[in-house]
């Protein structure tokens, strides 16, 4: 076999590895990415509740959340 195909053979297989890893990577759904709260007074208390889905083929772990 010529050394080209075995490179080709080589740099394929790698290709097929990396895709099929890909494709069990958790992933995350959020229906509304945003929420305007609007005028808001000084010093008030207010609060919105996201809701989170897991459409991937993994375990989806939340570690940490910032609000922004």
């Amino acid at each position: 076999m010529p050394k080209s195909f075995l490179k080709i053979l080589c740099v394929l297989m790698l290709v097929l590895l990396f895709a099929s890893q890909a494709s069990a990577l958790p992933k995350m759904f959020l229906p509304v990415e945003k929420f305007d709260f609007g005028f808001v007074p000084q010093n008030s208390k207010i609060s919105h509740v996201f809701w989170i889905k897991s459409v991937g083929d993994d375990s989806l772990k939340i570690l940490s959340v910032k609000p922004g």
